[in-house]
């Protein structure tokens, strides 16, 4: 029904009642929502998946409802007709001191409900694109995620910067996805824990270079990370190594190093047979020159037409950018490193590791359960309430029972400690068909060169060449971490 159809249904006397009167107000108001929102969504620099729900959805509910009250008003009018009764309609007599007042207090009434309207629907426009909506608004289903962003490096980076970006097509599939967020969240029938990665999430060409420069040649980082082994004194184990990031584009340095599978010299694709991309049988190169290779774990025998061949990019290795969570060890390593946790405490890494791997069904429960353990153990121990509150606050960072996430959920590629990382390639086993040739396996000298390991004045010993790391049963080279290492107790 075009405005001017709807304002000529006032000409009959059955809608010229209050109710009727009041669903135009809203109609109109919802309408003139509808219009300002949608300007908006048009216009905007960046577009909100959730903009959709606001101008599709609630601003059109509030439309029929405004009609529903005008065909309402008409027909209680008609009702009363059909039962002899005098139908109450309004007219305004200006000469009528009682009638001037009701009209002023009705067109007041209308106006101040525009205005609010309008304001409204810019106030709302504002706080769907916070991160604050994004990360609360749906509390149990983004909490997890939504702690782990605020402890990230893009803690300062708009989720729809992200997960939306600039452009008209994903601009509507992120809003065809938020309308089934809405639906999931409203039904508790989200996932738990929410699967990754994410089938519909942007490629990074088109989100994460829009502010980090893929020909930028980075060179070798100085890197060093301190652990703690689940000893009775906590023996400090440091390791000191340069990354060998190097650059992808000859242009502006050596191609080679971490980042020659950045895709712009080289270009590399991948199949992969399982949910978290953590199985990769099949792989091929293509050069700048355009030499295409391809190499297969030779037990790989499945035609590749059933599957899906992807393209690497910066999320296949650094998949956890913004949303990662902490495994026990790390964090407790971390504690420990900044005095959080006193590694002099015997057997303090394994106890606390040991509280925050217990089966816990909400967080509630966990903080108390971590509180009677922690002081079971050391009953007599001064600093007791430091070290439920490092534990404590370890779990509420990475811990999420009622969404059943942890580190355990999510694998995180960058390395190879805790998950296969870049195992899944380098594992020495893919090779071309004729055998001839292999993506190397991956040694401790391959992507990073460990100047220093140890502790004490092993630290000062540095070797430009690089050593092999050392474990505790000796020097150890060209192995899979993660065959042991799970984050938590090895296996």
């Amino acid at each position: 029904m075009n405005p001017k159809g709807l304002f000529n249904l006032f000409r009959t006397q059955q809608y010229r009642n209050w109710i009727s009167l009041s669903g135009l107000v809203v109609a109109t108001a919802s309408f003139f929502a509808f219009l300002f929102l949608f300007v908006i969504d048009i216009i905007a620099h960046h577009g909100n998946p959730y903009m959709g729900i606001l101008a599709y959805i609630v601003s059109p509910f509030f439309l029929g409802l405004g009609f529903v009250l005008i065909y309402l008003g008409g027909w209680l009018h008609r009702r009363q007709l059909r039962k002899g009764q005098a139908a109450t309609t309004f007219q305004i007599d200006l000469s009528r001191a009682r009638d001037r007042k009701t009209l002023v207090a009705f067109v007041a009434g209308a106006l101040t409900f525009l205005l609010v309207t309008a304001f409204g629907s810019y106030n709302t426009y504002h706080y769907t694109e916070s991160v604050n909506f994004c990360g609360q608004t749906c509390h149990t289903p983004m909490n997890p995620e939504y702690t782990a962003y605020l402890n990230s490096s893009h803690a300062r980076v708009a989720c729809a910067e992200c997960h939306v970006g600039p452009g008209a097509t994903w601009y509507v599939k992120s809003k065809i996805n938020g309308v089934h967020q809405l639906y999931c969240t409203a039904t508790d029938t989200f996932q738990r824990p929410i699967k990754t990665p994410v089938k519909n999430l942007r490629p990074a060409q088109e989100t994460c270079e829009q502010c980090h420069w893929p020909q930028k040649f980075i060179g070798n980082l100085d890197r060093t990370f301190s652990h703690f082994l689940a000893d009775e004194t906590n023996t400090p184990f440091t390791v000191r190594l340069l990354l060998k990031v190097g650059g992808a584009d000859p242009a502006h340095g050596p191609a080679g190093g971490i980042h020659w599978h950045m895709n712009v010299a080289n270009k590399v694709e991948y199949i992969t047979t399982d949910d978290q991309h953590q199985i990769i049988p099949w792989v091929r190169t293509t050069s700048k020159e355009g030499v295409v290779t391809e190499y297969k774990d030779p037990k790989f025998k499945d035609d590749l037409a059933k599957h899906t061949i992807r393209r690497m990019d910066c999320m296949d290795c650094h998949n956890r950018p913004a949303h990662d969570y902490r495994s026990p060890n790390d964090a407790v390593d971390l504690a420990m490193t900044l005095g959080n946790i006193d590694s002099k405490l015997p057997w303090a890494k394994s106890n606390v590791v040991a509280s925050l791997i217990a089966p816990y069904s909400t967080e509630d429960e966990a903080v108390g359960k971590i509180s009677t353990t922690l002081r079971k153990v050391y009953p007599k121990y001064e600093k007791i309430d430091s070290l439920v509150a490092a534990a404590q606050d370890i779990y509420k960072h990475n811990f999420f029972p009622e969404m059943k996430v942890a580190w355990s959920a999510y694998p995180n590629n960058i390395g190879h400690k805790n998950w296969a990382g870049c195992f899944r390639c380098h594992d020495g086993q893919h090779q071309t068909a004729d055998g001839k040739k292999k993506i190397e396996a991956s040694n401790c000298n391959a992507c990073h060169v460990i100047v220093a390991q140890g502790n004490g004045e092993q630290l000062e010993k540095l070797n430009p060449k690089g050593y092999n790391f050392f474990h505790l049963d000796g020097e150890m080279n060209d192995f899979s971490c993660n065959g042991c290492h799970t984050g938590a107790f090895t296996k």
